[in-house]
């Protein structure tokens, strides 16, 4: 249950169905969606405004969440993505030939956070599975931080869920696995 606001059998009925979620992040609104559900991925980017071949970011409470879509990691591996949930780093990294085109955009790498945030950790283990989390705006605009805001921009397109923003200012840092090469800090 996230933080006894929703109960999850009626979270993951929404997400089954292809419904839209916007939920407080680390530093904003976040839009999601179930990442198996090509037309609500696709619907999300309808909604943003946002070209496919960019890609989006997944969330998970664990590795296990989007260990279906990425190569093989070693439990050393495995536990350096789990010792960067605090820090908010969002990994670009090797996808399965399975991984789908809707996620990973014109990549062979799909950004993935294990996220430490609160909120978005208990919303990942309600729905059982990982979820989309792209900023909740039309590309190009800045995002909403509030509850107020997501309604007022998405209307009824959107299950708007109450809740609060993390502290952070910005975004999470973008990192490609097995380097030190930074994409976005």
């Amino acid at each position: 249950m996230i933080r006894n606001v929703i109960p999850s059998r009626r979270l993951q009925a929404h997400l089954k169905r292809g419904g839209l979620i916007a939920y407080p992040t680390e530093s904003c609104y976040g839009l999601g969606c179930d990442p198996r559900n090509r037309r609500a991925v696709l619907r999300i980017l309808k909604l943003k405004r946002r070209p496919q071949q960019k890609g989006l970011i997944l969330i998970a409470s664990d590795f296990h969440q989007v260990e279906p879509y990425l190569q093989p990691l070693t439990h050393a591996e495995q536990g350096r993505m789990a010792n960067d949930e605090a820090q908010a780093v969002t990994w670009l990294m090797p996808v399965k030939s399975c991984c789908p085109r809707w996620l990973r955009g014109n990549h062979e790498t799909l950004a993935v956070r294990l996220t430490a945030f609160p909120f978005a950790k208990d919303l990942c283990n309600s729905s059982g599975s990982a979820l989309v989390s792209t900023s909740a705006n039309r590309s190009g605009q800045r995002p909403a931080k509030t509850y107020a805001e997501c309604l007022r921009m998405f209307g009824k397109k959107v299950w708007v869920l109450r809740g609060r923003v993390g502290k952070r200012k910005r975004p999470s840092t973008i990192r490609v696995w097995g380097g030190d090469r930074i994409v976005r800090s």
